[in-house]
């Protein structure tokens, strides 16, 4: 099997996502049966979040995290969002209106967030931490910008222990992910990427240490879909 460089260079990243911008939404339907929706929700009900509350999605791609949050802050809340990519953020904002859900989306590097500090009660991060060059760095700048006593929740695909299972998903995720990037988004290197990303990424175990030693507090996880998504969660 090809060797992938799943080096997370930031502008290469940037190069990767706006490209798959466009078919990014339908490829996470397909990979996951619609589940990533459900797994946000989890993640927004243990950012113990609530109407009024202030919300920060970072790596926010096409903005289904941020989406989630602003279904549970209501109106006289305040959901904000960064990424990196323009074109992902272009798809987020379109579905502002199709959602009739306002968030405000602005470019910006989780490694530098155009936010005071302890400006909001929460911050999450689904699916982007794996694609951050200092994991530690980020998660310190999401530290930084939640009040004392806030929420951190990250939501990352993970490697399953299972044996049987881990050998399919293995097949699975190496052959199959690749091929229906190739087919719908016509991508195939940067759903090669995806793989070989999580390949290198720390087992949840090992995040959790490293969100730690970002200064996060009683950070937990929990396991979900038999081993493949890990949801952490900490406070700040």
């Amino acid at each position: 099997m090809t060797r992938v460089d799943a080096t997370p260079e930031p502008g290469q990243v940037r190069q990767m996502f706006d490209g798959i911008a466009a078919s990014y939404d339908r490829l996470n339907d397909m990979m996951t049966a619609g589940l990533h929706h459900r797994w946000r929700e989890l993640g927004v009900v243990l950012a113990q979040i609530g109407p009024g509350s202030s919300v920060l999605d970072v790596c926010s791609g096409t903005g289904d995290f941020a989406f989630a949050a602003r279904r549970v802050t209501g109106p006289q809340g305040r959901v904000a969002a960064v990424d990196v990519s323009e074109r992902m953020l272009a798809v987020a904002k379109e579905k502002c209106g199709r959602n009739q859900l306002y968030v405000d989306f602005q470019l910006g590097d989780v490694l530098e967030l155009p936010f005071e500090d302890g400006e909001f009660d929460a911050c999450t991060v689904g699916f982007g931490i794996r694609n951050v060059s200092d994991i530690v760095g980020a998660f310190s700048e999401m530290r930084r910008v939640c009040r004392q006593g806030g929420r951190v929740v990250c939501l990352e695909i993970t490697q399953p222990q299972i044996p049987v299972f881990k050998q399919f998903y293995g097949l699975w995720f190496s052959r199959a992910v690749p091929w229906l990037g190739g087919l719908a988004a016509h991508d195939r290197s940067a759903y090669s990427y995806l793989p070989a990303s999580v390949r290198r990424f720390p087992d949840p175990e090992s995040l959790r240490a490293l969100m730690e030693e970002a200064g996060l507090r009683n950070v937990r996880y929990e396991i979900l879909a038999a081993g493949i998504i890990a949801l952490h969660h900490a406070t700040v």
